[in-house]
């Protein structure tokens, strides 16, 4: 477990500690080696960074650039290497532990939004704006397969074999990894605007689903099933609503929390239909988030997140940020059903 006692809280409300340097503009994804404490963000300005988390510290190991902002970051599953992907439509490949270059291992024809590595087959998966998912085994210049998307690929979420996408106009597609060239089962989205975020349940019998309408889902696959899906309200304070823009299912607990647009993060249980702990609130938005992979840590990242348009973004003013939050028990360990339904 990591100790982050030395770090950093000075204007933070949750007893979070930053990470530093931070990255110059707004932060599209946060991502945890599934081996350390190594973390990596992609920015908008271009830049692909790792810190390794010491008890008490932060170290910046290194850095890479694209030639345009970066959307999204995964880790190959032993742990040496980065995938980071973006609106210069390539997917990079970086061996980062053996201080190896970066290649280019993934083209598509618009900009790349979501990128998974699936240990199970060996490869990469990477959604993107030109309406495809592309599957690259990372030696070969030429994908493996290319799955058409009936809209431009918002969100993707794979926990083998299950594979869920969420694109614009509410698709969801889901795909069972056994056979990808197939769609396994196609819904509209039981939310009503715009898919912002995906999580698929560890034990892949379902995924969550978070919107720009400050609501989350949670959707069973099995027809059998279906009466335990439902949607609740969050991040939302009187009548302004806010994006859910990032879920995460605890690594070991399998509670999960929701990050979004007015800035704070919870933790839930979806089985007692209870909220854990509401944080405090940050003074932006959190635009991504991250376990790392025993669950005891919890990175956020706090910087705009674009839900007002580029007329509203001043980089001058708005310090983008990356904090870690050590959970307690008692934030994310389930609680036993109760009588009296949701909170």
């Amino acid at each position: 477990m990591a100790n982050l006692s030395g770090l950093s809280t000075i204007g933070n409300p949750n007893k979070s500690y930053e990470v530093t340097p931070a990255p110059s503009d707004s932060i599209s994804s946060l991502s945890f080696s599934p081996k350390g404490n190594y973390l990596v963000s992609t920015s908008w300005d271009n830049q692909v960074r790792c810190w390794e988390i010491f008890p008490g510290s932060s170290q910046a190991k290194a850095s890479i650039s694209h030639d345009q902002p970066v959307l999204c970051s995964t880790w190959k599953d032993d742990g040496t290497t980065v995938f980071s992907g973006g609106c210069d439509k390539q997917v990079k490949m970086w061996p980062l532990l053996s201080g190896g270059q970066p290649m280019t291992v993934a083209m598509h024809d618009a900009p790349i939004s979501e990128i998974a590595w699936i240990p199970q087959l060996n490869l990469l998966v990477s959604g993107s704006w030109d309406k495809t998912l592309k599957y690259w085994d990372t030696r070969q210049s030429n994908p493996v397969h290319t799955q058409q998307l009936p809209e431009r690929c918002y969100a993707l979420s794979v926990v083998h074999p299950l594979l869920v996408v969420g694109t614009a106009d509410r698709n969801l597609i889901v795909y069972n990894l056994q056979n990808p060239q197939a769609e396994y089962k196609r819904i509209v989205s039981p939310l009503k605007y715009q898919t912002r975020c995906l999580a698929a349940f560890p034990d892949q019998q379902g995924f969550l689903i978070g919107s720009t309408e400050g609501r989350v889902g949670v959707h069973h696959l099995d027809d059998a099933q279906q009466s335990k899906n439902f949607t609740f309200k969050c991040h939302r304070e009187g009548n302004e609503i806010y994006s859910v823009n990032s879920l995460n299912f605890h690594p070991v607990h399998h509670t999960f929390t929701t990050a979004g647009s007015d800035g704070t993060f919870n933790f839930w249980d979806k089985d007692s239909k209870q909220r854990l702990k509401a944080m405090a609130r940050c003074n932006q938005p959190i635009p991504c988030s991250a376990f790392n992979h025993d669950g005891s840590i919890f990175a956020y990242a706090v910087s705009y997140d674009w839900s007002k348009g580029a007329e509203n973004h001043n980089p001058a003013t708005a310090k983008s940020a990356i904090y870690l939050h050590s959970p307690q028990e008692s934030e994310v360990k389930g609680k036993p059903r109760i009588a009296s339904g949701r909170k």
